[in-house]
Order: structure tokens, then C-alpha cells, then sequence
């Protein structure tokens, strides 16, 4: 067994916590156990996203580093008589990653209960019907009650929290790393790790590492708090597709575990602001940071919203490759991680008023 340094007990904690839209309660208690040690004032917005704000010159740029607390999940919708649980997915799920996983149920006491997704089994299906995709209609979770009393007797009711069931696992090559929600607790101890590189660091700005709320659901948490920032330049972290695994082509991802950095150039929600992307890719350079461009234009990032508040926030959107996203558990490298950190400090380093400036009117 991998002995775990304080990276991995950070990464580990902050996955392993379940948090769905609308109820990123344990994320963000984790997020702020690790990121107030290195914030002049931390708060919250209205709708729950934690802003840390660590001041290096009180007249400079505000800069925004923002993950996401919130992962995919489902909601509790209905209870049979038999005490089956019909769910409502939250976020983007497709069945084929769906059937016969295990789920975690939180009670509104707190109490986590084990159940399984279930559905016909194929024995029973018409020929034809074993060759389709099962739809989420059909499917249920089965969490061993034989009534629906037997349910309501657990605590268990409508709108309650399902998360994946899955524990982070360091893998035998051990720049790997298994776990669920990496979409976003990654971004989260990003901003968390830049606020700490930054610790003892003079930079010429105020920055905010932010872990935004409800970013599955339409990006909602990312609107508020940068409205309540104001940021004059917003940097989202998130994961990315990555390309390295069969079946995907160049022309649907290019990119690689251990690669860098993604700098996003476009995706469905923004198009990458040019002279924000010309600095970072000059950054990444001096630097001898790795990074690869990649474009997603099947998905968003919150700077899809931080890009569009008040009267514009110049914004990117930078990403770390991840395999098997958008299911009960994603691989990505730690060397990825490490260098985002790199980077971003880099990047807020260099980012005073006239920086700024120029990136916006230039």
C-alpha cells in the first residue's frame, strides 16, 4: 500500500467527500480546512461557493482561480412499494457507465447507506433489446430494504444526495491517480496549492482561489461569485478529455496524461480570450512548463460564466487530462496537477495593473 504524503491525503479527502449540485456541504468544508491557512479572509456567497482572498498589493488586479465543488450525481425522486429507489440524475450522466455501479445515499441526518443501480437482467430482455443502451428510466437503486416503510424507517427520502461509491486509490504506477469527482476537486486543491506556493510570495495583485457551486447544472456557482469578486481576470480549472486511451482519434482529443496542462481554446460554453491565452502560453514558455492545447466543444467550464459577468472578465479555461470523466471513477497524472500549479503561480506572478491592461486592450 502506497504511503499517502500530505498531497495525497489532501487530493484523497477532497474526492473522496460527496458533494452533488446544490449540496457541496462536505467538499467545502474539506476545501476550507486546507486553503485557510493561506487566505487574509475566506467567505462565502449566497449560493455556497467558498471564496479564499490572499492580498499580495491591495491596489492591484483581481485575479480568480476557481475549481468546482460540486461533482456528478443523482437525486433521490421516488421509493417504491417493494423500497426501490427511483433517481433523478444531477449533471451529465450516460447509462452505459451507470448500470450495476455502486451509490452512496446521505440521509438529511448524515447517515451514508450502500446501494447498487439496478435494472432487468438480460436473461429476461428480447434479443434485441440486450444490444441497446438501457434507458435511465428503467434503471433503479436497490439498497437491500424489502419495503417502502422499511425506507422512511432508515431516513431515507425524496431529494436526498446519491454519489458514486468509490474510495481514491494511488495505481501501481504511482503518478497515477483513481478516484472519483476529479471533475472538480482537482481545480478545488489547484486553487487551494497556488494559494499555498504563494504563501510567503509577494505578487502584485489580490488573489481569490474559489471552489464555485453547482458548476453541473449549468455553471450557476461561477455566476455569483464572480459577481461578487469582480474579478479583472478569471482563470477556471477543470478537467479535460484525454486522448490517450483506444478508440479516441487525433481529431476527437490530442491530448495525453503527463503532458501538461490543457490551455482550452474553445469550448461550448467561451471561446478562450486571445491575448489572455498568447500570455499564458508565453508564461508556460519562460517557464519550461509542458502544456497542450485542446478544445472542447461537447462541454463548458465556469469561464463560461466568470467570462460574462458585469461588463466582461477576461477568462480561460485551463484543464487537466482525465480518463473517464463523467463516471464513477476518473485516472489522471499527478504530474499534471503539479505543473497546473506551476503554472498558475507563474501566471500570478506576472499579472500586475499594466499586465492587465494591456491583455484587455491591447
Amino acid at each position: 500500500m502506497v504511503q499517502l504524503d500530505d498531497t495525497l491525503k489532501m487530493l484523497k479527502e477532497l474526492t473522496d467527500a460527496n458533494g452533488i449540485p446544490g449540496n457541496e456541504r462536505a467538499p467545502r468544508a474539506v476545501m476550507r480546512k486546507y486553503i485557510e491557512p493561506f487566505a487574509d479572509e475566506i467567505e462565502q456567497d449566497n449560493l455556497g461557493s467558498l471564496i479564499a482572498k490572499k492580498v499580495g498589493d491591495e491596489n492591484g488586479p483581481k485575479i480568480m482561480i476557481a475549481g468546482h465543488l460540486d461533482e456528478i450525481g443523482f437525486m433521490v425522486s421516488q421509493i417504491d412499494e417493494k423500497g426501490f429507489v427511483k433517481f433523478q440524475t444531477v449533471g451529465g450522466w450516460w447509462s452505459h457507465v451507470m448500470l450495476s455501479q455502486r451509490v452512496t445515499i446521505t440521509t438529511r441526518s448524515g447517515e451514508e447507506i450502500i446501494g447498487v443501480i439496478g435494472s432487468k437482467p438480460p436473461h429476461i430482455l428480447p434479443a434485441d433489446q440486450r444490444k441497446k443502451v438501457v434507458d435511465m428510466k428503467e434503471l433503479f437503486i436497490d439498497i437491500g430494504a424489502s419495503s417502502k416503510e422499511e425506507v422512511a424507517e432508515w431516513g431515507i427520502r425524496p431529494g436526498d444526495m446519491i454519489t458514486p461509491y468509490f474510495e481514491f486509490n494511488v495505481m501501481k504506477n504511482e503518478k497515477m491517480l483513481l478516484a472519483k469527482a476529479w471533475d472538480n476537486r482537482i481545480g478545488c486543491a489547484i486553487a487551494i496549492d497556488v494559494l499555498k506556493a504563494l504563501k510567503d510570495t509577494k505578487h502584485p495583485n489580490i488573489v481569490y482561489g474559489v471552489g464555485n457551486v453547482q458548476e453541473e447544472v449549468g455553471l450557476r456557482g461561477a455566476k455569483t461569485a464572480t459577481f461578487k469578486i469582480q474579478p479583472d481576470i478569471g482563470f477556471a480549472v477543470d478537467v479535460g478529455v484525454a486522448g490517450d486511451t483506444p478508440g479516441i482519434t487525433p481529431k476527437e482529443s490530442t491530448s495525453k496524461l503527463g503532458d501538461g496542462p490543457q490551455i482550452i481554446i474553445f469550448d461550448a460554453s467561451m471561446v478562450g480570450h486571445k491575448g489572455l491565452r498568447d500570455f499564458v502560453v508565453d508564461v508556460a514558455e519562460e517557464n519550461n512548463i509542458p502544456y497542450q492545447f485542446d478544445s472542447t466543444p461537447g462541454g463548458g467550464t465556469d469561464a463560461g460564466s466568470i467570462h460574462l459577468t458585469a461588463n466582461g472578465v477576461p477568462a480561460m479555461a485551463i484543464g487537466v487530462a482525465s480518463r473517464y470523466i463523467h463516471s464513477h471513477a476518473a485516472i489522471l497524472h499527478r504530474d499534471d496537477y503539479e505543473n497546473t500549479v506551476k503554472l498558475i503561480v507563474e501566471l500570478v506572478k506576472k499579472l500586475d495593473r499594466e499586465t492587465v491592461n494591456k491583455i484587455i486592450f491591447d
